[in-house]
């Protein structure tokens, strides 16, 4: 077995070396961008020199006791096969047990020559320069938005807070010249103490935001701060104070601030939204964020999203976000066969996204939602990937757009634009756990 606590000074199999104190993996002397837990999940795998690891095993060393579910788990194996490329038959899958590295390992000693370290450090100085351990530096401002903190003293309020950061990335991601990942990469680091370099270095950004939401009575105060994420300086911070009623007023000030912040040269104005809010009605908005929120967290809460959907539906009928929403529900519902009745399903389903198609305006997510299940649900598969394409058009940072735009390239039999396009997703939102869960 391999103990890392003996820390040799490299791991290497076949063309790849890995150098644990770095957290790299190199092939062919270039560095491999991974994310933290693939690369957790590769360490488990080759201390194990041989042994088949269990799914349970992987998933109690690598998330530390958390409650996930075992698709997360599938989706870094997936990334380190992606990054294996040829050689992903490295790790084999043992039906019914877990998985095994089948790599010959070979270990480097710590006692090295001194060159052979000072290089390796080198190497791994050099590419820090254009990748995190998860993703290549994009050529462009890049940010990531970690969620914010609940100072609310209310456990049951994090969805609120949650909500508002979600809107904040919505708001910074119309900015064409920004890079921005998507939530499901930031909120990986939910929970946890940050050292905004590490999320910087993992996720290949130059900037993260993070901040708190404080909701009390009819009261909402937002704080949030700018980091640079290579030297850790702070840019920027402020606070943001209005009424529950001012809830999207807010969001966009701190976007727009954030923006002038990172490219004071460019106009910020992009950020602003569409004077046509999704409802007006504050018992819908809260009630939707409650949705999205279970919606997820847990692919077995859906009927539970759903339900809280329609009541947000039934007080405000135009709601577009919600109706979208609703309809991929009923896709899930009918695709993991959960529902009764499926041809209800399809029909609930078609008239939801129809409704929210009427109202959808230049929203990219309830274009991207509505062509998810409409396709699903038999529409012609060209008109759908035509209005994703729309969506993606307005908001090229779209990553479960692009997600969505290959599935449904998939279904059309286009397989390499598909791939194409996960791709792109994927670069996006490199913590992200691709599967039906995403959508």
């Amino acid at each position: 077995m391999v103990r890392l606590s003996e820390a040799p000074a490299s791991i290497e199999f076949g063309h790849f070396s890995i150098f644990p104190h770095r957290r790299q993996l190199f092939a062919d002397g270039r560095p491999i961008t991974l994310g933290g837990r693939a690369f957790d999940v590769l360490m488990a795998l080759i201390e194990a020199s041989g042994a088949v690891v269990s799914k349970d095993e992987l998933l109690k060393r690598v998330w530390q006791g958390r409650i996930v579910e075992e698709n997360r788990l599938a989706g870094e194996i997936t990334a380190l096969r992606n990054a294996f490329g040829a050689d992903r038959e490295l790790i084999r899958t043992v039906a019914g047990r877990g998985y095994q590295f089948t790599g010959e390992i070979r270990l480097r000693s710590s006692a090295a020559s001194d060159q052979e370290v000072s290089d390796a450090a080198a190497a791994v100085a050099s590419s820090m320069t254009t990748a995190g351990s998860g993703s290549p530096r994009p050529d462009k401002p890049s940010i990531a938005v970690l969620p914010f903190a609940n100072l609310s003293g209310d456990p049951e309020q994090e969805y609120f807070a949650d909500g508002m950061v979600e809107e904040i990335i919505t708001a910074l991601s119309r900015i064409k010249w920004l890079f921005v990942i998507a939530r499901n990469s930031s909120f990986t680091y939910k929970g946890q103490a940050v050292d905004v370099k590490r999320v910087g270095h993992e996720l290949g950004v130059s900037y993260v935001l993070e901040g708190s939401v404080r909701k009390a009575g009819g009261r909402v105060r937002i704080t949030a701060q700018l980091i640079e994420a290579i030297g850790g300086a702070h840019l920027w911070a402020d606070r943001f104070d209005g009424s529950i009623e001012d809830v999207f007023d807010l969001q966009d000030k701190v976007a727009l601030s954030v923006a002038g912040v990172i490219e004071p040269t460019l106009q910020a104005a992009e950020t602003a939204r569409s004077a046509n809010r999704p409802t007006t009605d504050l018992t819908a908005y809260d009630l939707y964020l409650r949705a999205c929120e279970i919606f997820l967290s847990s692919a077995r809460q859906i009927p539970e999203a759903l339900r809280l959907l329609q009541q947000a539906i039934e007080r405000d009928p135009g709601f577009g976000p919600a109706l979208a929403r609703a309809a991929v529900c009923h896709f899930r519902c009918s695709v993991d066969d959960w529902s009764d009745d499926h041809e209800a399903d399809g029909r609930t389903g078609t008239d939801l996204a129809r409704r929210a198609l009427k109202v959808a305006g230049d929203d990219p997510g309830i274009l991207a939602n509505a062509a998810l299940a409409l396709a699903y649900f038999g529409e012609d598969i060209g008109a759908m990937i035509a209005l994703v394409d729309r969506a993606l058009k307005l908001n090229p940072s779209f990553a479960r757009g692009w997600h969505v735009s290959g599935a449904l390239h998939y279904w059309a039999g286009l397989p390499d634009l598909a791939i194409e396009h996960c791709e792109t997703s994927l670069s996006l939102s490199p913590r992200a756990h691709v599967g039906t869960t995403q959508f």
